[in-house]
């Protein structure tokens, strides 16, 4: 196992995270107590990668709950040497005794990625009143013990667990019954913000992938990620296999889903996507990036799909890379894996983490019309 994988275990993985007291002030009298809790589906419909049974559907959820629910820190990797800050809520507390409809947001983390590390922005829209559920892409998540690299090169699978997740959602004992199902949005990022892209109707073409690395091949987005340095690789012995074969027939297709009604998407890669589909998308978009995204540079992916979607908004901000993104670091953290921790002077992770999720929540709550 390389040490780029060794780093993405240990950051993003949910079993390893912890609770501790919470040391952060209460939440204002404006802001809902958060609760969180996790979900295991599967997609009857496609198999796991390594054909042991269905397709797994791991989800991390973030929902209002009792104003007396005893919120606690969470951080990733040791209680006694956290890495990286996942916020503070209520592990498996209840739901008010008569809750409201709330809308809800579904949420795609980055390629090798998990949901605890944006666990900033689910909190963040918890707070403000909504649903959020982050879905743990299966093949392509250090949530899962093991890479695929079907999972790292198969992106078009992601917009499907994103609908699943949906279906199951609407049809969960706990949830279905208080989602307002007319008020759905979706965000994610990097990766994740190319599948909440494709669940609005972006398709994806390999042939203009594969033209645009040959023509541009310093862009991050063309080669393999640190998180799996071997996907490439490991892809030619599986290229054959009939699950692969019967994906990559796919590729093309559309993934739109008409239940999701506004987007997101924070540093989203979209080279390889289709300019005619993305100028047929007719849901509202925002698009936020780094001006300093070496990963998936903004101006062959974020900027790009802003000015295909009509009426899409691109917000630039100064000197964020793309790692910003992520958990905000602690001392331990910020010591033991300085690449995803180092920020451009004058950067500060968690400003940017409140100013991105105040744009999120504002996005929503008018796309959504929630207030």
């Amino acid at each position: 196992m390389s040490r780029a994988r060794d780093v993405i275990l240990i950051i993003a993985t949910v079993v390893g995270a912890a609770a501790c007291e919470r040391t952060d002030p209460a939440p204002t009298s404006s802001q809902l107590t958060v609760g969180r809790a996790a979900r295991a589906w599967v997609d009857e419909s496609r198999p796991a990668w390594s054909g042991s049974g269905p397709r797994p559907l791991s989800v991390q959820l973030w929902y209002p709950t009792i104003q007396s629910a005893m919120e606690e820190d969470w951080v990733v990797g040791p209680s006694s040497a956290p890495l990286f800050r996942a916020g503070h809520s209520a592990e498996n507390a209840p739901l008010p005794a008569t809750p409201p409809k709330y809308p809800l947001v579904l949420l795609s983390h980055g390629t090798g990625g998990s949901a605890v590390m944006l666990a900033w922005l689910g909190e963040s829209l918890a707070r403000a009143g909504y649903i959020v559920a982050a879905v743990n892409h299966h093949g392509n998540t250090s949530a899962e013990s093991v890479a695929s690299p079907e999972g790292f090169m198969l992106w078009w699978e992601r917009p499907l667990d994103l609908s699943k997740v949906l279906d199951h959602l609407l049809a969960d004992p706990m949830l279905g019954g208080v989602i307002d199902a007319n008020r759905v949005g979706a965000a994610g990022f990097s990766l994740g913000g190319y599948s909440v892209v494709a669940v609005a109707g972006a398709r994806v073409s390999l042939a203009q992938w594969q033209q645009f690395c040959a023509e541009v091949p310093r862009d991050g987005t063309c080669g393999p990620q640190p998180e799996f340095p071997e996907a490439f690789a490991q892809f030619e012995k599986v290229r054959m296999r009939p699950t692969v074969q019967a994906s990559l027939a796919r590729h093309g297709d559309s993934y739109e889903d008409a239940r999701v009604r506004a987007v997101y998407a924070i540093a989203p890669v979209g080279s390889w996507i289709t300019p005619a589909s993305l100028a047929r998308i007719a849901v509202p978009i925002r698009v936020v990036v780094g001006d300093q995204d070496r990963t998936a540079p903004a101006a062959t992916n974020a900027r790009r799909i802003s000015e295909l979607v009509p009426g899409a908004r691109l917000s630039l901000l100064p000197g964020v890379g793309h790692y910003t993104f992520l958990a905000e670091c602690l001392p331990a953290g910020t010591s033991a894996w300085p690449t995803l921790c180092r920020e451009q002077a004058g950067v500060d992770r968690a400003a940017v983490h409140r100013e991105v999720s105040a744009d999120a929540v504002a996005f929503f709550d008018r796309t959504l019309g929630i207030r």
